[in-house]
């Protein structure tokens, strides 16, 4: 007969290779739905071999866990629209590491380890609890229910450092002497005040490599986790989530042209002030009825989504102006940047959310050499990623950052409801040339109405 011994070893196998297959599939939206599925059976298999170790005596407990975390899990995943994901993607950080940290101090206070088991113990629940309030000050500044602006004040890196530095020396000081349990709550508290303090100096528009940067902590204390309770599934899905989103923070960051120093404590995205000659320029703008007819006349448009796309939910009637520009022999293609909204990939879950066909949907590197031919740059609710001032100005917070190149298309258009700046807090040289269109209102009516006058026009056949 077979033995637990031998099934615990297959089933977790079997799930640490569906966990490394689904990070490999969801690296292209064509695969991207079978990753989530093998992830998720992976994920299945998982719990099961862990619910029949014999360590497992009591399920009680683990059933009304269970209960409890499916009455909320489940209505989060069919109420929260798809542009909230960010914020939900930051509230299951915060579930993960306070679980993780949580354990940990379980296991610290049942039976004091020693030595190596110590350290890992230190290590998963300083991680844990920094990463439980830092995701929920971010799901605070995406939900805007917390400034999205930096909050800044004298000597702020030397305060957080300080603390997190103590935070440090106790956990180091409690690896060689863990007796000393009543320092393990204030080893706690620094923790969970460290979080709190890492996210408020940063900005809304470092929230894509923020986001990215919580999921790895959250994946180096379940890794940490793994070392601490001698399981090795848990190291292994630890690591390759540590190490997924650390990879995907530095992408983001050479995305922005920023470093990881200036992401944390650069405190980026503080308004600059305006020059008065800036804000008294004169730009053009246009009614749906002239977008609808430059568009009815171009050959070649490219969309550029941004978070004001998002907020506006205006991805449903971006894929109804496709296809009726699509009908009308107009080659669309969407113009996606990294950091594009609050999270990575945020902008391609929604278009794929609205089926908008995959092979329409190019990368920044892909589509800069196209714009020189396209004839209409539309640009919706995106506004430092298409910023000219990235390349021209030497000066701007944003100089260096690759941009989509929106400004060499022959015509821009912008949907956008005012001139206010974006994340970076300045002005978009973009909106002041001579070939861009301001098309001020709401993203998701401004398109619809001009769905409604190219409809207008004359018929394909005529065109």
């Amino acid at each position: 007969m077979i033995s637990m011994e031998t099934i615990f070893p297959a089933l977790y196998i079997l799930a640490a290779a569906g966990f490394i297959l689904a990070i490999k599939w969801m690296n292209s939206p064509v695969t991207a739905r079978r990753g989530v599925i093998v992830g998720e059976i992976g994920m299945l298999l998982a719990v099961v071999g862990t619910l029949l170790r014999h360590e497992v005596v009591n399920y009680e407990w683990i059933l009304i866990a269970f209960f409890i975390g499916s009455a909320i899990g489940v209505p989060i995943a069919y109420i929260m629209p798809m542009t909230a994901v960010p914020q939900r993607t930051a509230f299951s950080h915060a579930c993960g590491a306070l679980a993780s940290a949580l354990i940990g101090t379980a296991e610290y206070y049942r039976q004091t380890p020693h030595g190596f088991v110590m350290g890992a113990l230190i290590v998963e629940t300083l991680l844990g609890f920094l990463t439980f309030t830092a995701s929920l000050m971010a799901f605070g500044k995406l939900q805007e229910s917390l400034p999205t602006r930096p909050i800044t004040y004298r000597g702020q890196n030397i305060v957080n450092l300080s603390i997190f530095g103590l935070a440090v020396a106790i956990g180091i000081f409690l690896i060689f002497v863990p007796e000393q349990k009543w320092l393990y709550p204030i080893f706690m508290v620094l923790a969970l005040v460290f979080g709190v303090l890492l996210i408020i100096p940063i900005g809304g528009a470092d929230m894509p490599t923020v986001i990215a940067l919580l999921n790895s902590y959250a994946g180096l204390s379940a890794s940490a986790m793994g070392f601490a309770l001698d399981n090795k599934l848990l190291i292994v899905a630890g690591a390759l989530d540590g190490s997924s989103g650390f990879i995907l923070s530095v992408i983001m960051c050479r995305a922005m042209n920023r470093s990881f120093s200036n992401v944390l404590f650069g405190a980026f995205g503080t308004v600059q002030t305006a020059k008065k000659e800036a804000v008294q320029r004169p730009v053009r703008s246009a009614s749906p009825e002239d977008a609808a007819e430059i568009l009815d006349a171009a050959r070649s448009v490219v969309i550029i989504p941004g978070y004001g796309m998002a907020v506006a939910q205006a991805q449903h009637k971006l894929r109804e102006l496709h296809d009726v520009l699509d009908r009308r022999g107009v080659e669309v293609r969407f113009g996606i940047h990294p950091v594009a909204g609050r999270m990575p990939g945020h902008m391609n879950v929604l278009l794929a959310e609205a089926d908008v066909p995959y092979d329409r949907l190019f990368e920044m590197d892909d589509i800069n050499p196209e714009f020189p031919r396209t004839d209409v740059a539309l640009v919706i609710g995106a506004n430092d990623v298409v910023n000219p001032a990235a390349r021209n100005d030497k000066t701007s917070p944003i100089a260096g950052m690759p941009i989509l190149n929106a400004s060499e298309a022959r015509t821009v258009m912008v949907i956008k409801r005012s001139m206010s700046p974006g994340f970076a807090g300045i002005d978009n040289e973009l909106y002041y040339m001579d070939k861009t269109l301001m098309l001020f209102g709401d993203a998701k009516s401004f398109v619809a109405n001009i769905i409604k006058e190219l409809n207008a026009l004359v018929p394909v056949g005529a065109h």
